[in-house]
């Protein structure tokens, strides 16, 4: 009778075995699809970002140009201010000299 038993114990303790195994598989395999999801999200986040990043520097280099152009409009303006206001000074002092020449008899 002890003969018996021995190959159901084995049978039962085979297929609690297998039924482990299949839970540590089942288990392991949701992780694996978790992991994959959480890769593809990452994945779409990055490239998000890197599109993002793209964006960011075109803006960037556009403004880079448009400081350029007010920087240099500026500078010519400072010019043309400084070259009118030496005109305005020569002119006021053309009319300040006419003011001291004693008057014609």
């Amino acid at each position: 009778m002890a003969q018996a038993q021995a190959p159901v114990e084995d049978l039962r303790s085979r297929e609690q075995s297998i039924q482990r195994s299949q839970q540590k598989t089942g288990a392991a395999y949701r992780e694996l699809q978790q992991a994959q999801y959480e890769t593809k999200l990452a994945e779409q986040d990055y490239l998000n970002a890197q599109e993002a990043q793209r964006a960011a520097q075109k803006h960037a280099d556009e403004m880079k140009r448009q400081l350029d152009a007010a920087s240099k409009a500026l500078a010519a303006a400072k010019a043309r201010e400084a070259r009118t206001r030496k005109a305005y000074d020569e002119a006021l002092g053309g009319v300040d000299k006419a003011f001291q020449k004693p008057p014609a008899k």
